[in-house]
């Protein structure tokens, strides 16, 4: 199948694109036979520790490497309604952890709604934010107002240098960030003993897979200190899936080839056995479910007799169901392997 670029904000025409350039394009073994060789096909959840939901594709910046296909002219938004299904959800659950995520999720009318009902109900809220979300003039005192709720900050910054970071973000993210950073350094987080957590998120600028992790958070700490007096907690590095506009680079610079080699001869069987979606169930903003972020973005929806959409929420059936795989998924099992909360083996 010769490999085009693939169609902007049309969500299903694209997805079904890519779906076929990844089973046709790749020369390997296909991710589940992958699986049947270690011994892990089915793969199943082991429960849901992590409740992610995505608010919509709305965002004010448009990344190179976003796998969301997220801008300032996408109108995908969650819906006070949906949102109310998955705080109902929530109650009805144990699950501890809230990860709210978008496009820029800041950016919903019904992001400080979500985060003060998850709150009270005794969980824990994090927040993937774009860093430069928190200088905008509609956006006043959302730093605080995160601060005060304890929201866990996990934000977006592809390096330490304003020319890699402005080529994968946009020309002056980079400065925009460091003052965020700044700002949310000033409110105490990611200082020692504040209790206010501040991670970063690292993605490879390019067709290559990330760094060991712990080599490159003591580099940004050092650099990021050592320059601009800014601390945090941790960096996660992610692999860059090879879905949405990340793809598309792939193909149009003749890198898709290699880099799926790359990710497939990196299989990594201890990273395969603890990928997030075992352990995470994801919201889209239109309240059908996934097993994870990535296979919302290909429309892969909770199959095998397991409820797809959040009104229909059942924890019992969900907390232990067959994960729905494809061959993107070799890039969180590659190397040290690849979730939103960084490295796995």
């Amino acid at each position: 199948m010769p490999l085009t670029l693939l169609g902007r904000h049309n969500p299903l025409a694209s997805s079904s694109e890519q779906l076929k350039v990844l089973e046709q394009s790749v020369s390997h073994l296909p991710f589940e036979a992958q699986l049947d060789r270690v011994g892990l096909h089915p793969l199943h959840a082991t429960g849901i520790t992590v409740f992610q939901i995505n608010v919509g594709k709305l965002c004010n910046q448009t990344c190179r490497h976003c796998h969301v296909d997220a801008g300032p002219d996408r109108t995908e938004i969650m819906s006070r309604e949906t949102a109310e299904q998955c705080v109902t959800a929530l109650a009805n659950s144990d699950i501890p952890t809230v990860d709210i995520t978008g496009g820029a999720p800041e950016l919903n009318p019904n992001f400080r709604w979500l985060v003060e009902r998850a709150r009270e109900l005794g969980r824990h809220v994090m927040d993937r934010c774009n860093l430069s979300v928190l200088l905008l003039p509609s956006q006043g005192e959302l730093a605080e107002f995160l601060a005060t709720h304890r929201v866990e900050i996990i934000a977006s910054l592809p390096s330490y240098r304003a020319g890699q970071t402005d080529a994968q973000r946009g020309d002056g993210i980079f400065e925009k960030s460091i003052e965020a950073l700044r700002l949310l350094n000033r409110l105490d987080y990611g200082r020692p003993g504040s209790g206010l957590v501040l991670n970063l998120v690292y993605n490879p600028v390019g067709a290559f897979l990330p760094p060991r992790q712990e080599a490159i958070e003591a580099q940004f700490k050092k650099e990021l200190h050592t320059k601009h007096g800014i601390e945090f907690n941790r960096l996660y590095t992610i692999t860059n899936m090879p879905i949405s506009r990340f793809l598309e680079f792939l193909i149009e610079s003749g890198n898709y080839d290699q880099y799926m080699t790359r990710l497939t001869n990196a299989f990594n069987p201890e990273a395969a056995a603890g990928v997030m979606c075992r352990s995470t169930l994801s919201v889209g903003w239109d309240g059908r479910l996934y097993d994870c972020d990535f296979n919302q973005m290909l429309d892969l929806q909770v199959d095998h007799g397991a409820p797809s959409h959040i009104r229909d929420f059942d924890p019992t059936r969900l907390h232990h169901r067959r994960i729905v795989t494809r061959n993107h998924c070799y890039g969180c099992t590659a190397g040290s392997g690849s979730s939103c909360g960084g490295a796995i083996a």
